[in-house]
């Protein structure tokens, strides 16, 4: 299986899965496996205690293959990069899957003041952060500025129906940020199809949550402190039919001439983030929509962010670094809706 994208955002940590607390009759299951350039891990409840777990990993691999097959920018053959190839200006009719994951795209593009960008890869590329691996040194002006004229969702892709168009012929597509969120819904909703309730499906540091865990309660997972160094949780968060994705600037990054560069990508400027924000982390209806704006809303930053994130009542918890009597540390902000979830 080609990979589909390139980072894991190992951001979350399950804080409750004790399997000896099982209510009787009820059997937790644990599914696993390699997907998209990552793993993916579920953890499910069978209160019928009748279904045969390998049939539903078979389903749940079915369902991560043909994300592979439509999203998969390592793949030549897939949809995506067949569109990419295209160098024309012609509409292309694409899958349903495809056309709903640029639209989702576009309507957070527009939300995030064009800050989550699909066409930015050239950009990202640019930087060394990827498919063809980090090169570790800032781009040239002039590599970045030819990068840079392709890209911009809103102007740069139009989508009518399944007709998916370039208005630049150069425009690539490229689903790191929202394409995992996607292959977590895909597998929540094959789940779903075999009568279960209660699980949780992970790829990649993306989740979703359905119903309650083992102890009956609201599935517990724990938000990473944004250290590279550390694998502590900085908060727990209450979570139950919601999908959830963290986004964080602390380990895809080089450092040259003493400064740091983020594979985060402001994309009015098509540099790298040099705020304080380190980690942004949504709940939203999906999973999918929680991926694009975690991206989008870490690279506006915390101080515009949070005023987007009240504006469209998102849950979205940041955490900035701060410096206080000359240590370091982190202070988070949330929005008023995570606050209520949290309640």
């Amino acid at each position: 299986m080609q990979p589909s994208l390139k980072f894991s955002r190992r951001s979350f940590i399950l804080a409750s899965l004790a399997l000896a607390a099982c209510k009787s009759g009820t059997s937790v299951s644990e599914l696993s496996g390699s997907t998209m350039g990552t793993s993916y891990s579920i953890a499910a409840l069978d209160h019928s205690g009748a279904l045969d777990m390998q049939v539903v990993k078979k389903a749940v691999e079915d369902s991560l293959s043909r994300v592979n097959v439509l999203m998969s920018n390592w793949d030549a053959s897939s949809e995506v990069s067949r569109f990419n190839t295209a160098a024309n200006t012609a509409p292309i009719a694409v899958s349903p899957e495809l056309a709903k994951v640029v639209s989702a795209a576009q309507d957070v593009h527009i939300a995030t003041e064009g800050q989550f960008d699909i066409t930015l890869g050239p950009v990202i590329e640019a930087w060394g952060f990827g498919a063809r691996g980090a090169h570790a040194q800032t781009p040239a002006p002039a590599a970045l500025n030819d990068a840079m004229q392709s890209v911009g969702t809103a102007s740069a892709l139009s989508l009518n129906g399944n007709q998916l168009q370039k208005n630049n012929p150069n425009t690539q597509i490229y689903l790191s940020s929202i394409g995992k969120g996607f292959g977590v819904d895909l597998v929540a909703d094959t789940l779903k199809g075999f009568g279960l309730k209660d699980f949780m499906v992970e790829i990649g540091g993306d989740l979703y949550v359905a119903g309650l865990n083992e102890g009956g309660e609201k599935w517990q997972i724990g938000i990473e402190s944004p250290d590279a160094l550390s694998r502590r949780a900085y908060e727990i968060a209450s979570v139950s039919n919601m999908g959830m994705a963290t986004s964080g600037d602390y380990r895809n990054y080089f450092e040259q001439d003493g400064l740091r560069y983020s594979h985060i990508i402001d994309a009015q400027t098509g540099r790298p983030i040099t705020h304080q924000t380190a980690s942004v982390t949504v709940l939203a209806e999906n999973a999918m929509l929680a991926d694009a704006w975690a991206t989008g809303l870490l690279a506006l930053g915390q101080e515009r962010g949070l005023e987007v994130a009240n504006k469209h009542d998102l849950a979205v918890m940041f955490i900035d670094r701060k410096d206080t009597d000359g240590k370091s540390g982190f202070v988070a902000a949330t929005s008023k809706r995570f606050a209520q979830l949290q309640a």
